[in-house]
């Protein structure tokens, strides 16, 4: 049977009505092969869990697998750029297969590493963050209290997270500014233009050029920070120095790009539902932490994470075959009302809520707990501050980025009342 349902997901309604295009995917074919694209689409809860807790058949080491031409296709003339940034995907010890495609890192090795990682990120850990969390977001709010409005992207969302990845890395607080221009376009990644391989070889040679003499001082002389955690791996013969400053490049970027989605996506659940954000308002303390986690189920900061097939698996009576590319898609999960009773409905006092937007599995993102804590304070504190949370402009005027990995609002003007 030939389909004629949309299954673009660079397309207008795939950016703009993500959830009606998933709903209708998911309930089509859950499992479903993008022919133009030459991509799975994993767009149910069920299937997708599975695909994250199986690991062994579905590598995260897609640069290092992938032989075939990017796809959508890119300009022939930037393909030697296309390899250089392989190379720099490749070179990322979070890839739980590293070590098959870095001689120089053995498994043992591979394992600490990752084991310094998942300390450094633990529950306990990140507690110790809330402070410094709390007091920024103090700073930011009082400014907003005072004009009344807010660009919730510019003046609150961004802001916060960017200078809590930078604290924890050690990077100084007057290089805020220009590390979110750089590492904004990094997001080319996973746009759909014949000519995104330029931006973004540019914008990783840029970030490169300023982390490297970062990175080159704390090999020599190990601070208190997270970078110097990464340097560890150098210092120890596990890593080159490519592969410390694109470590420390991932972490900077992963540390606040879906922190800035979470807080805008979810501010603007609670400007389009009223009844919720008196619900919240009723007793900020005590509602918060589930609606922070509403919020990620809702409308999930992260859209699809790609994958490579290791062999011949069958799923959903699909043959995914061999070195088949895969894209799970967490919206479409996010949403299966085989998991979620009603879930078209934002309900901040949903529970259980077995949401994955920050994966499953091994793969579970490293960052979940910072995003949740900076989640929780943000919204918190809004609804201790704010009787009301406005959109200054229609719904559908929302402008978002046309990227493939994230659901990001270009911005989100806001105008508060005070309690």
């Amino acid at each position: 049977m030939v389909s004629t349902i949309n299954d673009n997901p660079f397309s207008m309604e795939a950016i703009y009505q993500p959830y009606d295009f998933y709903n209708r995917l998911r309930e089509y074919q859950p499992v479903y092969y993008n022919e133009e694209l030459e991509v799975w689409m994993i767009t149910s809860w069920e299937h997708l869990v599975w695909v994250t807790r199986h690991p062994e058949a579905f590598s995260s080491s897609v640069y290092a697998r992938d032989v075939r031409a990017p796809n959508p296709p890119i300009d022939e003339d930037d393909m030697e750029l296309y390899n250089f940034i392989k190379k720099w995907q490749v070179s990322r010890f979070i890839q739980h297969d590293q070590r098959r495609y870095n001689p120089d890192v053995s498994g043992a090795d591979h394992v600490d590493m990752r084991r310094v990682m998942h300390s450094y990120f633990t529950p306990k850990s990140m507690e110790m963050w809330r402070p410094l969390v709390q007091s920024a977001i103090d700073e930011l709010l009082d400014a907003v209290e005072e004009k009344g409005r807010m660009d919730v992207m510019a003046d609150l969302a961004t802001p916060l997270p960017l200078l809590v990845i930078a604290r924890m890395l050690g990077i100084p607080d007057s290089d805020r500014p220009i590390l979110r221009e750089l590492a904004k376009d990094l997001r080319f990644l996973n746009r759909e233009g014949p000519d995104r391989i330029r931006p973004l070889t540019k914008a990783v040679q840029n970030l490169q050029d300023y982390l490297s003499p970062l990175v080159a001082e704390r090999v020599d002389s190990p601070r208190d920070d997270l970078i110097s955690v990464v340097a560890e791996g150098e210092r120890q013969g596990i890593f080159s120095r490519d592969m410390t400053v694109n470590n420390v490049m991932l972490l900077l970027s992963a540390g606040h790009e879906t922190t800035i989605n979470l807080i805008c996506n979810g501010t603007l659940a609670f400007t389009q539902h009223p009844d919720q954000w008196a619900i919240l308002k009723s007793d900020p303390e005590g509602k918060t932490v589930r609606a922070t986690e509403e919020c990620l189920r809702y409308d999930s900061p992260v859209r699809s994470i790609q994958r490579i097939a290791t062999d011949d698996i069958e799923l959903n009576d699909q043959t995914i075959r061999k070195n088949d590319r895969v894209r799970w898609f967490i919206p479409g999960a996010n949403r299966d009302p085989k998991v979620f009773d009603r879930a078209d409905d934002f309900d901040i006092e949903r529970y259980p809520n077995q949401h994955v937007a920050f994966g499953s599995g091994i793969h579970h993102c490293l960052g979940a707990t910072l995003a949740r804590l900076e989640g929780q304070e943000i919204f918190r504190n809004l609804a201790n501050r704010f009787e009301k949370l406005e959109l200054e402009i229609p719904v559908e005027n929302v402008e978002y980025d046309r990227v493939l990995t994230f659901r990001a609002v270009e911005s989100l003007p806001v105008t508060v009342t005070s309690a």
